[in-house]
């Protein structure tokens, strides 16, 4: 393999330059069109059955995206003229955007006690803040006490409103979603032949969806601009899914290239600090910078995006490429050492064919380790590991095609010997650990178990809001929404009628002569399903023969039609209304919402007097279109059999536990209120995020068994000793558990980004034990002297590992420049993550390697194609 790869690379440096260099041209062409994915769907479980199910809520009660818009005027009052006339003329603004359908705020909704309306008066037509003559301290007053409004539009202080802009719906966007989500779910089942139309509509909704980010970004740039107009009268701030959305692009965008910059001038620096000449710098960035723009060219032409997640692609990739380049310097610097007088060509093969095989064995286990996210089942973790994975394996390739060609084409110079701090430093820990393997080896047992137990702490319990740094605008405008204005997170709870309602409806479904009205089952069917029942069945028949018979409209009749409700009855009405008010309840639970609210308000209006069943068909279609829109269809389906209780959470509660309080609100909903378990279901971004962070145990538990099962493998395979295999995965194990361990103590959560640490830990940390063996194999035969060969070890390959290292650490470090938390977090504990794995390389693998001997006494003089007379 060596001899093709002399014969096709090392022979053609001139012809491979051309190559590169063209190749470079096209990829940065198509880099052009790389993209980024901030979407909902980027932070969601792969293959969610919540997730399904959500869409379909949102197909049946409908939604639109929204921005909010919190306004605190800095010294009048919410009501004064001056307020209103700023909030009218930045609602005025705001509507004649193009994507803007409609600004709702304290000015232009319907005042229903300001003073009080009767229930008749719905279809006049309705006061607003805005009509001549109303009462504005009887409307703040409405806006504090309103159940409707309280907390949605204002705050319970009065001290800030909200405005809610409704972004125009886009129906191609969800045209395409839909088609795209029903051919997914039919590739699931056996059979399925339209392979050809699901790429197509993956493919359309993909290249639609970017078109539209771009759309929404300037929307947000747009609102923006406005909103900057209006604060020297008031402390504005916003927020919304499609904020938060376009702001995430952003921080992408940026990170990207922060980032990349960063890196680049870090490993210019530090190459200059470590080798000191010109050729040493470019050579190695130069293979760096072009396998980075491989990689975003590459990822460009496969329509593969960047997510927040990911983000950090770019200066992973730079940083692997740099490690690996770096031992092609060293190795090369000392063979040019022990041969002075060789020619470029010579020096070149001769590095190439002895760091080929190890760093081709290093780019698959960290290959290894990036392709274990795929299991986390977590989308924007599963996209990362592919995206790295396919960037590694590129690193590897263009390594050891640019470098080679780049030092062919340059003049061999003087060879230097240096002794410098880096050889004192790695010879030092050689000494420790031919004086202390014992020691070494039992210390390291003590941190293994301290690591354990800090693992047995860790938890996945995070707010959204902490994800963001507290000067950012999405961090700002969530806080005060979170505190002020009900919550952020949206929860739903949708209830379907139980069994007794779908035998009444079928009944109803056949010819009314065929109702056996003496089957007592039936009858008590329809009985429960009616307020107060029937004295007998021919009564019941009688009430659907005629829909003003008494209690005739028992199941809500809307349109005077025999359909029948489930919902619009005093009886169900009244059970919708106590597991409100037990919603309300929770002190994690801000604004709730449902039909019982829209109840509540119809009381208000009939003199307090309660509804029953006629009125309540009557409320139903008197309410004009508009007004249903907003307090009826988003919580009672079209036939008016499924309910739908919409609550904010407050995200930023410190004793907010997800999985608890989703737990006992699905409890109690069957054991307190008695409905049947396949009458509810909870869903909406709750849920979502919920499900994506109990997932994350299982999936560091999963990856991180993948990524040691593999390497063990390739281990064996490579040292081709299982003896051997074990002393090797053994310090990295520590070095991951370190990183889990110190998170637990620290009362870190696992996150999306924190859930990669070990195993990236463990698929880059055990490039350095690859390398320290694989020499010490190539170094035992020279006198079979265990302590002599460490020495040695660490006198040569030693001083790459720690370059490599304190590369990898320091470049990590930059991620803390990020506006991401999570990416702070990963960057900062990846970095001390390979500082265990350093230290654990230059400590506990020798210390194990002389402990146990697994190389025998020198016997065993070949292995894996090394020869003796090396």
């Amino acid at each position: 393999m060596f001899s093709f790869y002399r014969a096709l690379i090392l022979s053609r440096p001139k012809l491979w330059l051309v190559v590169i260099l063209g190749l470079s041209v096209l990829a940065v062409v198509l880099g052009q069109s790389f993209k980024i994915d901030a979407s909902a769907d980027s932070l969601t479980l792969e293959n969610d059955k919540d997730l399904k199910y959500f869409r379909e809520v949102v197909k049946e009660f409908g939604a639109d995206d929204f921005l909010f818009i919190t306004y605190a005027p800095k010294t009048e009052s919410i009501i004064s003229d001056k307020s209103i006339n700023e909030i009218s003329l930045l609602s005025t603004k705001l509507e004649a955007l193009d994507d803007v359908s409609a600004v709702v705020s304290i000015l232009n909704v319907p005042l229903l006690d300001s003073p009080r309306i009767s229930l008749t008066d719905l279809s006049q037509g309705m006061r607003t803040l805005m009509t001549p003559g109303v009462d504005k301290e009887l409307a703040l007053k409405e806006f504090q006490s309103s159940p409707l409004y309280y907390q949605l539009l204002m705050s319970d202080d009065a001290k800030t409103t909200a405005l809610q802009v409704t972004l125009k719906r886009d129906t191609e966007y969800y045209r395409l979603l839909n088609a795209r989500n029903e051919l997914r779910k039919a590739s699931q089942e056996p059979g399925f032949s339209a392979t050809d139309e699901l790429a197509k509509a993956e493919a359309d909704f993909s290249e639609y969806n970017a078109a539209r980010l771009k759309r929404e970004s300037q929307t947000i740039a747009d609102v923006r601009a406005i909103l900057a107009q209006h604060r020297d009268h008031a402390d504005i701030f916003l927020g919304g899914v499609t904020m938060i959305t376009s702001d995430m692009i952003s921080f992408i965008e940026d990170d990207l290239v922060t980032f990349g910059i960063g890196v680049v001038l870090f490993l210019i620096a530090m190459l200059t600090i470590i080798f000191r000449k010109v050729r040493w710098v470019m050579v190695p960035l130069l293979s760096c910078l072009l396998t980075s723009v491989w990689l975003v060219g590459l990822l460009a032409l496969l329509d593969w995006r960047a997510t927040v997640i990911s983000s950090n692609f770019v200066s992973l990739v730079l940083i692997i490429t740099m490690s690996m380049c770096v031992h092609l310097v060293v190795r090369y610097r000392e063979l040019h050492l022990e041969m002075p007088n060789a020619n470029q060509f010579k020096l070149v093969e001769e590095t190439t064919m002895h760091m080929i095989k190890p760093c081709m064995y290093t780019s698959l286990t960290t290959i290894v380790a990036f392709m274990s996210l795929v299991f986390s089942g977590i989308k924007p973790v599963i996209d990362f590991g592919w995206m790295m994975a396919t960037g590694v394996g590129l690193a590897f390739l263009l390594t050891f095609v640019i470098f080679p060609v780049l030092m062919l084409l340059i003049p061999v110079d003087e060879p230097v010997e240096e002794h410098d701090f880096t050889e004192s430093f790695t010879l030092f820990f050689a000494g420790l650990a031919k004086r202390r393997y014992l020691p070494i080896t039992l210390l390291s047992l003590g941190l293994a178990a301290g690591s354990i137990y800090g693992i047995t702490k860790l938890e996945v319990e995070n707010s959204f809001i902490g994800y963001f740094d507290e000067k950012t605008e999405i961090y700002q405008g969530m806080s005060v929404i979170d505190q002020e204005l009900g919550g952020t997170t949206p929860l739903d709870i949708v209830i379907k009628p139980d069994q007794a309602f779908f035998e009444f409806v079928k009944a109803l479904e056949t010819p009314f002569e065929a109702v056996d009205f003496d089957d007592e089952g039936l009858g008590d069917a329809f009985a429960e399903e009616s307020d107060e029942g029937f004295e007998d069945l021919e009564e019941l028949g009688d009430a659907f023969t005629d829909p003003f018979a008494e209690g005739g409209d028992a199941f809500g009749q809307a349109d005077g039609a025999n359909k029948p409700s489930y919902w619009l009855t005093t009886k169900q009405l009244a059970r919708l209304k106590e597991i409100h008010e037990y919603l309300e309840s929770y002190p994690e639970i801000g604004k709730v919402l449902s039909l019982s609210t829209v109840m509540d308000l119809a009381t208000m209006l009939n003199e307090d007097k309660p509804l029953n069943d006629f009125e309540l068909a009557l409320v139903r279609t008197m309410v004009p279109e508009d007004v249903s829109n907003i307090l009826i269809k988003p919580y009672l389906s079209e036939d008016a059999n499924t309910a739908r209780i919409t609550m904010r959470i407050i995200d930023s509660d410190p004793e907010l536990k997800r999985a608890e309080l989703l737990a006992k609100i699905e409890n109690d909903l069957h054991e307190k209120f008695g409905l049947e378990v396949e009458q509810y279901r909870l869903t909406n971004m709750m849920v979502l995020y919920n499900n994506m962070l109990q997932s994350l145990f299982t999936s560091q538990i999963e990856t991180l068994g993948v990524v040691f099962l593999a390497i063990m493998v390739m281990f064996w395979v490579l040292f081709r000793s299982l003896y051997l295999a074990v002393v090797a995965i053994i310090p990295n194990m520590l070095a991951a558990g370190l990183v889990l361990g110190a998170m637990g103590l620290a009362g870190l959560p696992l996150d999306m980004m924190t859930i990669t640490i070990a195993a990236i830990t463990v698929g880059i940390a055990v490039d350095d034990t690859i390398h320290y063996i694989h020499r010490f194999l190539e170094e035992f035969p020279k006198d079979r002297d265990y302590k002599a060969t460490v020495e040695r070890c660490h006198g040569s390959i030693g001083k790459a590992m720690y370059y490599t290292s304190v590369i990898i650490v320091v470049g990590f470090s930059i991620l803390s420049l990020s506006n991401f938390v999570p990416t702070i977090y990963f960057g900062i504990l990846t970095g001390l993550a390979m500082v265990a794995a350093i230290f654990a390389a230059l400590t506990l693998l020798p210390s194990l390697i002389l402990l146990f001997k697994p190389v025998g006494n020198g016997e065993r003089l070949k292995v894996q194609g090394i020869a003796e007379s090396k």
